[in-house]
């Protein structure tokens, strides 16, 4: 476990449960929008589950404590800090060790920004009960904006065998949707930690080499949040690890292809283009996704 972490929960974890739900906090973190994401996991019609919080480096102060107030008050949760931002990967490796000793079934990802609709994890439990052999399980999602308006949705390949053909393309799962099977983690899989965005592309490949089984619930179960400068927040480094990841994917699941190659180039190209360029962009893919 990371050295820099540190328990702020008040209780030890003795109480018997099915599932644990990770999400990690901000600097940048809007406090209405993590009382939110907070509040549509607590009331979910499925309950057998504790909520690990970290507190990802210094966060807003408000924040720091409404979390700090929510721990004493509700069971379910559990607080921890980072002294110095770590990122999501460092943040979710660590939650996975503080409970693997409990064997847990189930790990649900959570985004301090997006709202899971109250039947999210009963549905997925109920996927993974009847579908032994799915080990990853995302879902459909709605897009929302910064007040919570509907702006678009995102629909994604429904079986293994369709998620794995567009892979090397796109990353065919949502991430802040997803559901794993905690026998993922006790196998030794973890998030690498040296990234700080797009591990879920690569964390999703060493599965999938591995012979793990995908999946997606077709219904929308979370409300996603793209904010107005969504065009504009994802910059040279994040383009450049969604491109090594294309790459990675395509080496690892032996899918190089003339078709792949190009695409991945004309994505990093697309990219570094003006904003405008790349909302429009964005637009049309989602359009041709969703049909």
């Amino acid at each position: 476990m990371n050295k820099q972490f540190s328990f702020l929960t008040s209780s030890a974890l003795n109480e018997p449960f099915e599932s644990v739900v990770g999400m990690a906090v901000y600097i940048e973190d809007s406090f209405g929008w993590v009382e939110c994401a907070i509040n549509s996991v607590l009331q979910q019609t499925y309950q057998n589950f504790v909520f690990i919080i970290v507190i990802d480096g210094y966060v807003n102060e408000s924040i720091c404590t409404y979390l700090v107030e929510l721990e004493k008050n509700e069971h379910r949760v559990m607080l921890f800090k980072n002294e110095d931002n770590i990122g999501l990967s460092g943040s979710m490796n660590s939650i996975v060790e503080i409970v693997h000793q409990f064997k847990p079934k189930y790990f649900f990802r959570m985004d301090s920004d997006d709202i899971s609709l109250s039947n999210r994890f009963s549905s997925q439990i109920a996927f993974f009960e009847t579908h032994p052999k799915v080990d990853v399980l995302g879902t459909s999602l709605i897009e929302i904006n910064e007040v919570g308006k509907k702006v678009g949705k995102r629909k994604l390949p429904v079986s293994h065998g369709e998620i794995l053909r567009v892979f090397p393309r796109r990353c065919a799962i949502n991430h802040p949707t997803v559901a794993l099977r905690f026998r993922v983690f006790s196998a030794g899989f973890r998030y690498k930690e040296d990234l700080k965005n797009t591990q879920d592309y690569f964390f999703w490949t060493d599965l999938m080499e591995a012979g793990y089984q995908f999946a997606n619930l077709p219904e929308p179960l979370l409300e996603f949040r793209r904010v107005n400068d969504f065009y504009k927040r994802r910059g040279l480094s994040k383009s450049l690890n969604e491109f090594k990841a294309r790459f990675y994917a395509m080496k690892k699941l032996n899918r190089y292809t003339m078709g792949n190659v190009v695409y991945a180039f004309a994505v990093l190209f697309l990219r570094l283009m003006p904003a405008k360029i790349v909302k429009l962009a964005y637009k049309l893919d989602r359009y041709l996704l969703n049909k």
